[in-house]
């Protein structure tokens, strides 16, 4: 074995510890970007496997009512590949032992076999009866909130009428993988879920024989998507059809895909900064190690060894402490990576899991960490290459020791001790180890403080949202849009302190080329229990006769300021489009919100004072 091969031996054998920090410090990297990036393919692959096995579709679609017949006219738009019509109704669930309302999302399916698209992964259990239509299919978190089993009598409340139904199947659905209730921002297993009932069944609770409210369809591989929206609107726009969806906007689909873009934030932040540790690491270690070795270096130059290979020797060690690095971390990242896709599964509820990282995470993981180990040494290896051999073998000429003028100058040197005078001396002598160091610690302790913040950033969030700009105890949805005077009704009952009426409408918002969907709030300009309230004031607004309250993320999006106009198409009732001004715009933490003036709203609508929901302040007692 070559002498410096010996040399390199003893040398990390001696500084072990340190050797061990920094392949610490850089696996906590590699583990960090490995984990990351085989959880992003383990959750495409299998969102993409469990959608494809169980028929999701591209295509979403809801209205009030059409005939079935119309479903034909749907397949012979172009690129249509398959269509599956359904029924859709919130029902309520009376769950036995749990005195808080549950809201239902009933579903038809067909009575024999599973429907064309969105079918159901039957976890326990079986099919409907045919002919049956006391049968009820259940999600599985619902039923694993409320310890419901096959044979259990859950009571629906379906169109004011209630009915018993026995429990036959406990499925999941691609369509409701991340399953919100009316108005919720987290999915709730306990208060909401989602159920499958013959298709007969709904249409007589409902009277929609012969009828569908919801589609869903698949669309011909590589076909143009948007020509289909278009037709589609067109189609279902005289049977009250809002707008159709393609996947990427289904709310469900939304959230997963959501989360696989903030475990791309994560593989690009955290692996980040440990490398940059890392780099400060090699620098300071490898540059402490030539120092001590700057004799031995001349010696090796007297006896012949070239620039290169002292330079490769000392690049070797980092190589070294970079290699045990990246395999730790390969090793810690597979496991981790794992554990966080099964967290993920448990999450999400998938019926199945793929997990098998790509080649192409090991190898750059490990390229970005050796290629970070290797900078921070080349610093430290330049400078042991340059000396020629005799001035290596001679001790470093003495530093210059010499007043500071403006430490003087100051009269600072009254001020401070003998001791702190010599630390200010070295941190000025050698400003960019110190900054290195500095900046090593500054790095440290970031990843400590950015990881620890979440956790207040959130309670935060809460605090303010739930808490100072929602007021009310409850909030009452109301299956049809209701007259005004139906709030004396909620007035009335026993406990009610207060009440409010909401308007929920949804809305296409157009400045130039920029668009954006979503809806538009309606409340009273006195509104007390859902007030439009400022994040960064800490404070209400009040709310205009006429004209938008915008948040501001929507304002940045569509570019708009305070006294723009902003072009609106209202996706409700008789569609209106007019242009209407920005009055004010409010910082918010969640969501895009847009508030109006209930009664401009519903003028707007031209339509006579109605509401939606009802916000109460109920007596505690």
């Amino acid at each position: 074995m070559k002498a410096l091969n010996h040399k390199l031996l003893r040398e990390l054998w001696h500084l072990k510890g340190q050797v061990m920090a920094i392949a610490m410090v850089i696996a906590s990297g590699v583990a960090t970007l490995v984990m990351s990036l085989s959880t992003i393919e383990a959750l495409k692959e299998t969102t993409e496997a469990y959608y494809q096995r169980y028929a999701f579709g591209d295509v979403f679609a809801s209205l009030i009512r059409a005939p079935e017949k119309l479903s034909q006219q749907i397949t012979e738009i172009p690129g249509v590949q398959s269509i599956q019509t359904r029924i859709k109704k919130y029902a309520v669930v009376d769950v036995e032992g749990f005195v808080e309302p549950v809201i239902a999302l009933v579903s038809s399916i067909p009575e024999e076999t599973q429907p064309i698209l969105s079918q159901l992964a039957v976890r326990k259990g079986g099919w409907i009866t045919p002919g049956r239509t006391d049968e009820v299919i259940i999600s599985e978190p619902f039923a694993e909130a409320h310890d419901l089993i096959m044979g259990d009598e859950i009571k629906l409340i379906m169109n004011g009428y209630k009915r018993s139904f026995r429990v036959v199947g406990i499925a999941l659905c691609p369509e409701y993988i991340y399953a919100l209730g009316p108005g919720a921002l987290l999915p709730d297993e306990k208060r909401f879920a989602v159920m499958w009932v013959n298709r007969k069944t709904l249409e007589a609770a409902y009277d929609l024989e012969e009828s569908f409210n919801d589609l869903t369809l698949s669309v011909i591989p590589n076909m143009p998507i948007e020509p289909v929206l278009n037709q589609l609107d067109i189609l279902l726009q005289p049977y009250g059809g809002i707008s159709a969806i393609e996947r990427k906007d289904q709310l469900s689909n939304w959230f997963v895909m959501n989360e696989i873009e903030q475990q791309k934030t994560m593989a690009t932040i955290m692996p980040s900064l440990f490398i940059m540790v890392a780099v400060f690491l090699t620098n300071m270690v490898l540059s402490r190690l030539i120092a001590t070795e700057r004799t031995e270096i001349g010696l090796f130059k007297a006896f012949g060894y070239s620039n290169f290979q002292i330079a490769w020797h000392y690049a070797k060690m980092m190589l070294v402490i970079g290699l045990i690095g990246v395999i730790l971390g390969w090793v810690i990242g597979v496991f981790f990576g794992r554990y966080n896709t099964q967290n993920y599964a448990e999450l999400f509820r998938f019926p199945l899991l793929i997990y098998r990282p790509s080649p192409q995470s090991f190898l750059l993981g490990g390229i970005i960490s050796l290629a970070g180990a290797l900078a921070g040494a080349l610093l430290a290896i330049k400078n042991a290459v340059k000396l020629p051999p005799a001035q290596a073998m001679a001790p470093p000429t003495p530093p210059m020791y010499h007043h500071s003028a403006l430490f003087f100058s100051l009269g600072l040197s009254h001020w401070v001790d003998q001791s702190t005078r010599i630390a200010l001396r070295q941190i000025g002598r050698w400003p960019i180890r110190s900054f290195l160091t500095s900046a090593g610690i500054g790095l440290s302790v970031g990843l400590a403080v950015m990881t620890l913040q979440w956790r207040d950033s959130l309670n935060h969030i809460s605090v303010v949202n739930f808490f100072e700009a929602q007021r009310q105890h409850l909030m009452v949805g109301l299956s049809n849009t209701q007259p005004e005077r139906t709030l004396h009704d909620f007035e009335n009952l026993p406990g009610v302190l207060r009440a409010e009426p909401v308007r929920i409408v949804g809305a296409d918002f157009f400045v130039g080329p920029r668009s954006h969907r979503g809806g538009i709030n309606g409340i009273k300009p006195n509104s007390l229990l859902q007030p439009v309230y400022d994040d960064q004031k800490r404070a209400t607004v009040a709310v205009p006769e006429d004209g938008l309250i915008m948040g501001k993320k929507l304002a940045n999006k569509l570019g708009v300021q305070i006294g723009a106009s902003v072009w609106v198409e209202i996706l409700d009732g008789k569609r209106p489009q007019l242009f209407i001004p920005v009055v004010n715009i409010i910082d918010t933490f969640i969501g895009m919100p847009v508030y109006m003036n209930i009664n401009a709203l519903n003028k707007t609508l031209q339509e006579a004072p109605s509401l939606e929901y009802v916000n109460l302040l109920v007596d505690s007692q």
